[in-house]
């Protein structure tokens, strides 16, 4: 799959997502190893700890559907005009089910695309494991 239908699956996510406390709407579109698409929106509460994001959302989805080899995430911030990197949270719940060099492409909506990895976005020693997998 090419990123920018990914990136498409990802701005229809945001579309869904339930956001009246912040107004900022993210979607996010896993792309599995073997071909399928898991998305997810974040979901907001008033009490903002327990908001769930984008990626999380998407994460707990695959694994639930019992999908736990991951290719690709593609994020889209509907509300913002620069792109916006995962949270830290997201970030730890990510590093427990990928590698170190797996792919994140993440945008706003100015169409500039950022793309990194696991290892550039967490890289300290909670990343030495994922070398192995």
């Amino acid at each position: 799959m090419e990123i920018a239908e990914l990136m498409k699956q990802a701005e229809a996510a945001a579309e869904t997502a339930y956001a009246p406390y912040s107004r900022f709407r993210v979607g996010a579109a896993l792309l599995c190893r073997d071909g399928s698409v898991i998305t997810g929106c974040n979901v907001e509460n008033r009490s903002y700890g327990l908001t769930i994001c984008a990626e999380r959302n998407a994460i707990a989805k695959a694994v639930s559907f019992g999908k736990q080899d991951f290719a690709m995430l593609a994020l889209y911030c509907a509300d913002s005009d620069v792109p916006v990197p995962p949270c830290g949270a997201c970030r730890q719940v990510l590093s427990e089910f990928v590698s170190a060099d797996f792919p994140i492409h993440y945008r706003g909506t100015n169409e500039k695309t950022v793309v990194t990895t696991m290892t550039d976005l967490l890289p300290f020693d909670s990343l030495k494991d994922l070398k192995n997998r």
